[in-house]
């Protein structure tokens, strides 16, 4: 489990107009890396490139992603910009922590601000298919939960993925949160129209699970 939950809104906030702590600079997990039971998670940084390069490549990462294949020097290029992207302020501003295990980045998380207006942030990972089937993503995603909900106060997180990948499905649903829609055919990708299932949760919910302290299946 994460260490951020110090930071919790009251219960009153939950219903009230939105507060979003911002700005948010990922210099804070820096100085304090997140951790989990197995992992370490810090930001993104462009040393990571080689280790990034090594699931980017992948058709089975690139089919549920849309990333166009790249070229290694083009790969480098792509997570170095990630990288800079360090501070929520503005609509569209996101930020990328990497997840490592023993020494080794094998996959990274995203925090998107999606509207400071309505306090709606949107989450997102990418994780080596080698480490796939282990809790991994979970543990990781945990952590969003927490530094969305905990440290910036957002009212509602939301998660947009293809409607065709089973195993983030199932991470978001592990995480309690709930399928609100599936956007028929809304992006044109390697070819074909895809559809894009749509998962939100508000913090009340949040703050419920975590209240239970319920153990979920990292599976």
């Amino acid at each position: 489990m994460s260490t951020i939950l110090h930071a919790l809104p009251d219960e009153a906030a939950d219903a009230g107009p939105p507060s979003l702590r911002l700005p948010f600079d990922v210099a804070e997990v820096e100085h304090r890396p997140f951790t989990t039971a197995r992992m370490t998670l810090r930001p993104l940084a462009a040393y990571d490139a080689d280790d990034v390069w090594e699931y980017q490549r992948l058709p089975e990462v690139l089919r549920y992603i849309p990333w166009p294949e790249r070229e290694r020097d083009e790969a480098r290029e792509h997570t170095e910009a990630r990288a800079g992207m360090r501070r929520l302020v503005a609509d569209g501003d996101a930020i990328f922590l990497a997840m490592v295990l023993d020494g080794r980045v094998i996959g990274d998380l995203m925090v998107r601000l999606s509207s400071a207006q309505h306090a709606r942030l949107e989450i997102g990972w990418v994780v080596h298919p080698d480490f796939h089937g282990r809790g991994l993503a979970t543990e990781g995603a945990d952590v969003l939960l927490d530094l969305a909900f905990g440290r910036l106060a957002a009212h509602r997180v939301v998660a947009h993925l293809d409607a065709r990948n089973a195993a983030s499905a199932g991470l978001c649903e592990r995480l309690g949160m709930r399928r609100e829609a599936t956007i028929v055919e809304e992006e044109y990708n390697d070819g074909e129209w895809q559809d894009t299932a749509s998962y939100g949760m508000l913090r009340r919910e949040w703050r419920a699970l975590r209240a239970t302290g319920v153990t979920r299946d990292p599976a």
